[in-house]
């Protein structure tokens, strides 16, 4: 697994020439476009970073903060972070206050593409892509987790949206990775790709709009509903008046409800395949 630095969209634009010449899978070619290796957010704290998919030959670009604070010798929290439908890899930095946040507290972040805009990261099914948009998270997570001290029981996975769902999805295949969850506006503890008792362990904050128009308030609440039933320790806001995005992106108070969450809980739970 190759990685570079360079901007996105530049390395893209090569990639693209050398699929044409070399004649690459024609699935591969549909599923990617030049619009997802795009990036939004110009602040000169995100890396916009890139890495060659061993699986397919292609480069995929993922952006990362690391906070000021960061010493080698000391293990700092990492959160993953998974962007809505359509949006960019590094869409949810560019949330209010998300950043000061994340440096203030010493958090790194990374963002991962789930190999195209709109890839699910899994959740909707088990097609070559879907395989291809989980497997990039976790690619992500091992570049980051191999280059920097990541304290392992200091690891948070949270999403909007399309990566609201992903969250339940990701923390389904892989429960012993994660201290802590968050949903905002996406995904459903009764949704039939996730697996209930193996995430059931896990701290899960949800984080609803009442208004929301794109995923209704009932679905979260009907999610935190079965998380009460199985005896998981959650937290639930409902925002009065929230929407599906806004509600969030342009409200420091709400993102300060995910390092608030996050800072409270560690992996001194166990799943049960580690019993």
């Amino acid at each position: 697994m190759d990685t570079t630095h360079r901007p996105a969209r530049l390395v893209l634009t090569l990639v693209a020439v050398l699929v044409f010449v070399t004649g690459a899978p024609t699935e591969v070619r549909a599923q990617r476009e030049a619009r997802d290796d795009e990036y939004a957010v110009n602040d000169l704290r995100v890396q916009h970073r890139s890495y060659v998919m061993n699986e397919t030959g292609e480069t995929i670009p993922y952006a990362l903060f690391v906070p000021s604070s960061y010493e080698p010798t000391r293990p700092s929290p990492l959160m993953v972070a998974l962007h809505g439908a359509g949006r960019q890899f590094d869409w949810l930095m560019n949330y209010a206050g998300f950043l000061d946040l994340a440096e203030q507290h010493g958090y790194v972040v990374v963002t991962p593409l789930g190999y195209t805009r709109r890839g699910g990261y899994g959740y909707r099914g088990d097609s070559e892509p879907d395989r291809r948009a989980e497997q990039d998270v976790m690619n992500i997570f091992k570049l980051v987790t191999d280059e920097f001290n990541i304290d392992e029981n200091r690891i948070y996975l949270w999403g909007h949206s399309m990566g609201g769902s992903g969250t339940y999805y990701i923390a389904s295949r892989y429960p012993d990775v994660w201290a802590g969850l968050a949903a905002v506006a996406g995904g459903s503890m009764t949704a039939d790709y996730v697996d209930q008792d193996a995430i059931r362990h896990i701290p899960f904050l949800v984080i609803q709009g009442s208004d929301d128009r794109t995923v209704p308030a009932s679905r979260a609440r009907a999610s935190v509903a079965r998380m009460r039933e199985l005896g998981m320790q959650h937290l639930y806001i409902e925002i009065p008046g929230g929407d599906h995005s806004l509600f969030i992106s342009r409200s420091p108070k709400v993102v300060g409800h995910l390092f608030s969450f996050f800072n409270l809980v560690a992996r001194t739970h166990r799943s049960e395949s580690d019993q």
